[in-house]
């Protein structure tokens, strides 16, 4: 079994039975978990970090929404060009984002 370093999870802006309206989806955070995706496999972390969609957090004003675990450092308002800067720092620099996070 793989245990990977990183848990994210991105907001999909689902509410109940897969509706997707909520705000995080329509800011684009559909867009986000692709490039989340693409940048751990641009970066060769797929055995260190794990990607998961999840349904919505319940802060919508904040999405889309970002949550690294173990730490559990949750980050909001993250745009598509705030990728690199969150795996440059945090996923592979271990400090966090404190401009992202909420």
């Amino acid at each position: 079994m793989i245990t990977p370093k990183y848990h994210l999870f991105v907001c999909g802006g689902g509410k109940l039975m897969g509706d997707k309206k909520g705000l995080c989806c329509t800011r684009g955070g559909q867009d986000l978990a692709r490039k989340l995706m693409d940048e751990i496999e641009d970066r060769e972390l797929s055995g260190q970090v794990m990607l998961s969609v999840s349904s919505c957090f319940g802060v919508c004003d904040k999405g889309p929404v970002v949550a690294v675990y173990p730490e559990g450092v949750w980050y909001g308002n993250v745009s598509v060009g705030k990728v690199g800067e969150l795996f440059d720092r945090h996923i592979e620099g271990g400090k966090p984002v404190e401009s992202l996070m909420i």
